[in-house]
C-alpha cells in the first residue's frame, strides 16, 4: 500500500476523535482517522453529561444524534438503603444544557463515524498503528497494519491519540503511570427487560449504593435493553466464584432496591471484568502530539465523567492544532494540559471524597440545601471548569467542610 500525507493523524473512532476530526475538517485541516476495530462494537461508558452537548453541537454532529432517539438522561439518582437522592440537570448553577443520553456506545459511536463519512473525513477501520517515530519538528510516521496484514506509513504533522483503553501512545512512549484514584474494578452487562416499570422509574440512570466502595449501575436505554454492573474495590468484585455470570447473578441479590427488577433477566452477553481500571499518564501532550479522553486520563464510572473528558480534549486540541498550523503561537503547557487537569482535579476530588463517604454524606443526609445542591449538581453535568462555582473553585477542601459541618449538627442534635 501507498504512505498517505495529512496534516493530523487522530487513532481512535470514539467520541474523542470524532469531535476532533469533525472540527478540523470543518475548518480545512487535511486529517485522517484509522481505527483498529470495525464499528459498531461494544464499548463501556454508556452514560453522558449536558457538557459534552456543547461539544456535539459545535462541531455539527449533534443532529445525527438526536436522530437516534436515545434515551434522554435529565438528571441522575443515587440510593443508598431508604434514602433517595435526585438530581435534575435543570437545576444546577451554572448555565449549559440541562440534558443528555444514556445510550449504548456501540450505536452512538457508530452514529458518528457513519456522519462522519457523510461529511468527507477521512476515516478507516481494522488499521492497527504498529509503531510512531517522531522528527525534531515533531512531524511523524507512523506504520499502519491493514487486516490483510499489509503495512504502509502515514506522514502527519501531528497525531491525536484518542485510542481510548488501547492507549497507544502511552504504550509505545512509555507513558504511563499510577493513578492516584483507589482501585476499583467493575463487572456489567446488558439484559432485555420485559417487565421494565413504567415512567422514570423505568428510565431514570440510578447507582444504588452498597456501601462506602460498592455501587450498582442501571442504566436503562430506549431500545428496551439496560445496562448494569457493579463498582468496587478489586478484592470484593473477585470474590466472588464462578463464572462471570454467576458471580454477576449472585451480586445482584446485594440490591435490595433492584433485585426483584433483575433476577430472572437473561445477560445479553457474558459480563465483563474490568480490573483497577483508573488511568494516568506522566505527560498530556509532546512536540508533534496530544493525548485526549480515556488515552490521557480514565478516573472513575462514578459520575460518568469519561466521555465529556474525551469530547473536551478532543475538541480543545483540535483547536490548538489548527491554530499552530496556521503558525500561531501555542502553550500547550497553559491552553491545553494546565486546562485539562484543572477539570481533571476537580472531578478527581469528587471520586476521592465519594470513596472517602464524605460526599456520600452530603448526598444523602445533606441534599436539603438547595444552593449547594445546585452547585454540586453543575459539576455532575460536567461544567467543572467554572470558577464561579464554589464548589469547583473549592473542590478540594468544601467538600470535606460540608460534610464536617453534617456530621457535626447530626451529633449536636441527639
Amino acid at each position: 500500500m501507498k504512505d498517505v500525507e495529512v496534516d493530523v493523524l487522530i487513532i481512535g473512532a470514539g467520541p474523542s476523535g470524532c469531535v476532533a476530526a469533525a472540527y478540523l475538517h470543518k475548518h480545512d485541516v487535511h486529517v485522517k482517522v484509522v481505527e483498529k476495530s470495525v464499528f459498531p462494537r461494544f464499548v463501556i461508558g454508556e452514560s453522558l453529561l449536558p457538557r459534552c452537548m456543547d461539544h456535539f453541537e459545535e462541531v455539527g454532529l449533534l443532529d445525527c444524534l438526536i436522530a437516534q432517539n436515545f434515551e434522554i438522561k435529565s438528571g441522575a439518582r443515587f440510593i443508598k438503603g431508604d434514602t433517595i437522592c435526585e438530581f435534575d440537570f435543570a437545576e444546577k448553577y451554572t448555565d449549559g444544557y440541562d440534558w443528555t443520553w444514556q445510550a449504548p456506545r456501540a450505536d452512538f459511536d457508530y452514529a458518528l463515524t457513519e456522519e462522519l463519512k457523510k461529511q468527507g473525513v477521512d476515516i478507516t477501520f481494522r488499521q492497527e498503528v504498529v509503531s510512531v517515530d517522531f522528527n525534531n519538528d515533531g512531524s511523524s510516521q507512523t506504520t499502519i497494519r491493514t487486516e490483510n496484514d499489509e503495512s504502509f506509513k502515514i506522514h502527519a504533522k501531528f497525531i491525536i491519540d484518542s485510542s481510548g483503553y488501547g492507549r497507544v501512545l502511552p504504550r509505545l512512549l512509555n507513558l504511563d503511570k499510577p493513578s492516584t484514584i483507589p482501585e476499583h474494578s467493575s463487572i456489567f452487562s446488558h439484559v432485555k427487560e420485559m417487565d421494565r416499570p413504567e415512567g422514570m422509574e423505568g428510565t431514570f440512570i440510578t447507582f444504588d449504593v452498597l456501601d462506602a466502595d460498592t455501587w450498582f449501575w442501571v442504566i436503562p436505554f430506549s431500545n428496551g435493553n439496560t445496562s448494569i454492573g457493579f463498582v468496587g474495590k478489586t478484592e470484593y468484585i473477585n470474590s466472588f466464584d464462578g463464572t462471570p455470570s454467576e458471580r454477576l447473578s449472585e451480586m445482584i441479590k446485594q440490591s435490595s432496591y433492584y433485585y426483584e427488577r433483575f433476577k430472572n433477566v437473561d445477560f445479553l452477553f457474558e459480563p465483563k471484568v474490568i480490573q483497577n481500571y483508573s488511568k494516568s499518564v506522566t505527560q498530556l501532550y509532546g512536540k508533534g502530539y496530544a493525548l485526549t479522553g480515556n488515552s490521557a486520563e480514565f478516573l472513575d464510572p462514578v459520575f460518568s465523567s469519561g466521555v465529556t473528558f474525551a469530547t473536551e480534549s478532543g475538541l480543545k486540541a483540535a483547536k490548538l492544532i489548527t491554530r499552530e498550523l496556521k503558525n500561531d503561537a501555542v502553550d500547550w503547557e497553559k491552553e491545553y494540559a494546565a486546562y485539562m487537569k484543572k477539570g481533571v482535579a476537580v472531578f478527581a476530588s469528587y471520586v476521592k471524597e465519594w470513596y472517602t463517604g464524605n460526599l456520600q454524606t452530603i448526598f444523602f443526609d445533606g441534599a436539603n440545601n438547595p444552593e449547594i445542591k445546585r452547585q454540586i449538581c453543575a459539576v455532575l453535568a460536567g461544567y467543572v471548569w467554572d470558577e464561579t462555582n464554589p464548589f469547583v473553585k473549592n473542590h478540594n477542601r468544601l467538600i470535606k467542610t460540608v460534610a464536617n459541618v453534617i456530621h457535626l449538627e447530626r451529633r449536636t442534635s441527639k
